[in-house]
């Protein structure tokens, strides 16, 4: 198109435009009135969720209506295809007259909608497995990974959704990141379908324990608490919370949920919640399987700023159909690794050396392995679709792992800050102004150039080497990097020890 036309011509394709956007908003707001009500119930013997949905809709809405399932779930980078767990899919209108569906695809089902504009449907979920983006359902507890649950209307999943909950006698608790009905305190009410994918439940009979902290609320929910009094659990998580609200300078919820399940392996981060997998207990065999549980348990919890809010900008919105494919989640989870070690070391939780242990934990993991001549650690985020789950027996030769890599570069991109600034920023600044622009000012992603931008203005130059390190194989110098730190490396084992006392380098927001 000719981009020098007429002021006139110009007018009367704004004046076209805007008619075509009021009538698509309008067509739009036709299609979204309805309501989607949910009701499950839990089959403790066959380990299904028994799952029934109403839809009903208005007079003029479409005659037929196509409902999606998710193929996979935020932070956990496989897809999961959670529709072949499904079983018994059904629909009637509300005078119980069978309607007529058809499959589209391996999770989209399409309903032809009675004159009523109502659909009953209803349809059972396998719900067998212990990982963090699925179901489970037990004699006495089920865990739901809404993911694999629920269908939204297809290109509608900002709609609002109510969920009710069907307990087994004797069952006794819901524990998840959404309110109760003040009234119902099984049936709960979700603005969208981000939010109640966001939102795992445990329910059943477990340990619970709510308290407030810092004016916000808190529940504790622990499948299996062996140990966790001992241990003082609820105070360890205390000041976590705390160090993380004193590096951020704010907290993005009104209320938080701790989610911890039995024997088992994996977490995952929510906004305000996290669902992980522990050992079983909490009594650890040695200090050092203590303070690893803590940096998990760190590191879920870091990430409801790292990824919930700060995200790339290829998660966000998001999208259940595709791979959000993004060569960025070595931020969202290498650094994620790197502020473990910051916020138990800024609470008070582990000593210097403690810290340092744990950091060496992922140079050993990385610096040994032939990978790291192979792959980037910026390629090592963009394929991870493909790896995510992928155990070939070349693993180690050929790929590394951004788990790994991540918190090195975060420990070098903090040391390079400081120096470029005479030690007056550091990463916690970059990490802060993501946060503060990004998530809170412009309520979206970041792409790769605006993170290297804003690590360009925090240090008042380019992290040339840093993005280099990020984006090559070439190896890392860690003399030169450590070297007038107070750190120095044992390259036969790969342990970081400090050479010096180590300068408190917590910032104030």
């Amino acid at each position: 198109m000719d981009l020098f036309v007429k002021p006139y011509f110009c007018k009367i394709h704004f004046i076209w435009i805007f008619a075509a956007l009021t009538l698509l908003t309008a067509c739009k707001d036709k299609q979204t009135d309805y309501s989607m009500d949910y009701t499950i119930e839990m089959d403790t013997v066959r380990h299904y969720l028994n799952v029934q949905l109403t839809y009903t809709a208005g007079a003029d809405a479409p005659d037929e209506v196509v409902l999606v399932m998710p193929r996979w779930a935020p932070g956990y980078y496989e897809m999961l295809d959670f529709a072949k767990h499904l079983t018994d899919f059904k629909a009637q209108d509300s005078q119980d007259s069978i309607l007529t569906w058809y499959k589209e695809g391996m999770n989209r089902w399409r309903i032809k909608l009675s004159a009523d504009k109502c659909a009953e449907v209803s349809y059972r979920i396998y719900a067998n497995q212990r990982n963090v983006a699925s179901s489970r359902v037990e004699r006495d507890i089920a865990f739901v990974a809404p993911n694999g649950v629920f269908m939204y209307v297809d290109g509608e999943q900002d709609h609002a959704v109510t969920v009710r909950f069907r307990l087994p006698d004797g069952w006794q608790h819901i524990a998840t990141g959404m309110r109760p009905h003040a009234d119902d305190s099984s049936a709960f009410t979700a603005p969208d379908f981000d939010v109640l994918y966001d939102s795992p439940l445990l329910i059943g009979n477990f340990y619970t324990h709510k308290f407030t902290h810092e004016g916000h609320d808190y529940e504790i929910a622990l499948e299996t608490p062996d140990g966790a009094e001992d241990m003082d659990f609820e105070g360890q998580f205390r000041r976590i919370v705390s160090a993380a609200t004193r590096l951020m300078g704010d907290v993005p919820y009104d209320n938080y949920c701790l989610i911890h399940m039995g024997a088992g392996g994996g977490g995952l981060e929510h906004l305000n919640s996290q669902a992980c997998y522990t050992d079983g207990t909490y009594r650890f065999p040695s200090r050092k399987a203590e303070v690893k549980f803590l940096a998990f348990v760190a590191h879920e919890y870091f990430h409801l700023y790292n990824v919930k809010c700060i995200r790339p900008a290829e998660l966000w919105p998001l999208d259940y159909d595709h791979e959000a494919i993004t060569p960025m989640l070595w931020v969202s989870e290498g650094l994620t690794c790197y502020y473990e070690y910051r916020l138990l070391r800024d609470a008070g939780i582990i000593t210097e050396e403690e810290g340092l242990e744990l950091l060496s934990t992922y140079f050993a993991l990385y610096a040994p392995y032939e990978g790291q001549r192979h792959q980037s650690l910026r390629q090592s985020s963009y394929d991870i679709w493909l790896n995510f789950m992928n155990s070939d027996d070349n693993a180690r030769d050929v790929r590394i792992n951004y788990y790994f890599k991540g918190p090195i570069i975060g420990l070098l991109m903090d040391i390079d800050i400081r120096r470029k600034t005479a030690d007056q920023r550091s990463l916690d600044d970059v990490m802060r102004l993501l946060y503060n622009r990004f998530y809170k000012e412009y309520r979206r992603g970041f792409t790769e150039e605006e993170f290297w931008s804003v690590c360009k203005e925090v240090a008042g130059e380019p992290l040339t080497d840093i993005r280099r390190l990020v984006e090559t194989t070439d190896s890392i110098d860690y003399a030169f990097w450590l070297k007038g730190e107070g750190l120095e490396i044992d390259t036969a084992e790969w342990v970081i020890r400090s050479s010096e006392s180590i300068v408190n380098t917590q910032t104030q927001p």
